[in-house]
């Protein structure tokens, strides 16, 4: 119990960081084109991890640079590349508060996926999930419908599929290695790839490549969306997922779209509906229940 409390925990900042960060990644793109920021940013947080593998004595035992944790790093950060820059293109055409809500669709795909993978779904479970769409949709969803749905709307709906691609990855191979290995690997991986497509993919979706003054122009949107997005949050994400079940731990992370609501209100000045308001208590009503002891759910239905 002790475990999966700081589990979620770590889950929790996780979804606090990366909802801030939808504002660092927003700004960056006044000065740096989508693939390129998204490259640049990967590659600084892999380069913040190597102190803290180094600080953590994680280099001592050689054992752990296997080909489990190779191909975790691998799959991962092809994944974390796809999902990434998937967001970042679609993070162009939409605001702050819609990248959020609709990236936490992941909330739904990753039982959906999950079913594939064999793992047994509950029917509590269940009931959060479909709790968790239904707040999900009052979000993200205008009272207009879904005719005022835009571009970069569509594009997130295809990031939160490949993002619950990446969390079922990660739920596969971060028990079998090193969490902060594997994470700085995604990210060497994810970064070297998107600035090797980027002077190709960037200019053939309508983007200039960045200049050095661009880059430095935008020196903390980078620092942000990569030393703390990338390093310290996904580092988060790996080690609370070894202590928590892939469903429960998809609702903790959607609070990325709460926290993104929050970020954009205070600091672009993006308001809140009232039916945005009841959707998010919706999903907390569902990750408090999710989050509950089975003996509990068992106590309250006798």
């Amino acid at each position: 119990m002790k475990n999966k409390l700081k589990g979620n925990l770590m889950l929790m900042a996780t979804a606090l960081i990366w909802g801030t960060a939808f504002v660092a990644q927003k700004s960056g793109m006044d000065q740096i084109s989508p693939i390129a920021f998204n490259g640049i940013r990967t590659l600084v947080g892999a380069f913040a991890l190597i102190p803290v593998i180094l600080i953590m004595g994680r280099t001592k035992n050689k054992n752990d640079w296997n080909r489990t944790l190779i191909a975790g790093g691998l799959c991962s950060g092809l994944a974390l590349c796809i999902s990434g820059n998937v967001q970042q293109i679609g993070l162009y055409y939409t605001s702050v508060s819609h990248s959020g809500f609709i990236t936490a669709l992941y909330v739904v795909i990753v039982p959906l996926m999950g079913l594939f993978l064999k793992k047994r779904i509950t029917p509590v479970m269940w009931c959060c999930v479909a709790a968790s769409a239904i707040g999900l949709y009052l979000l993200c969803i205008p009272a207009s419908g879904f005719g005022a749905v835009n571009t970069g709307d569509i594009i997130m709906v295809i990031c939160a599929i490949c993002f619950a691609a990446h969390i079922l990855i990660i739920d596969y191979f971060s028990p079998k290695v090193d969490g902060v290995k594997l994470s700085c690997i995604q990210f060497f991986v994810a970064g070297s790839v998107s600035l090797i497509i980027a002077p190709f993919a960037d200019p053939a979706i309508g983007f200039a490549l960045p200049s050095a003054g661009d880059i430095c122009a935008s020196w903390f949107s980078i620092f942000y969306a990569g030393v703390m997005s990338c390093s310290v949050a996904y580092t988060l994400q790996i080690l609370g997922q070894r202590e928590t079940e892939p469903a429960i731990a998809s609702m903790i992370l959607c609070l990325e779209s709460v926290f993104a609501l929050i970020a954009g209100l205070v600091l672009l000045g993006e308001a809140m509906p009232f039916r945005e308001i009841i959707g998010c208590i919706i999903m907390f009503a569902a990750i408090f229940v999710a989050n509950l002891p089975e003996d509990t759910l068992k106590l309250s239905r006798s």
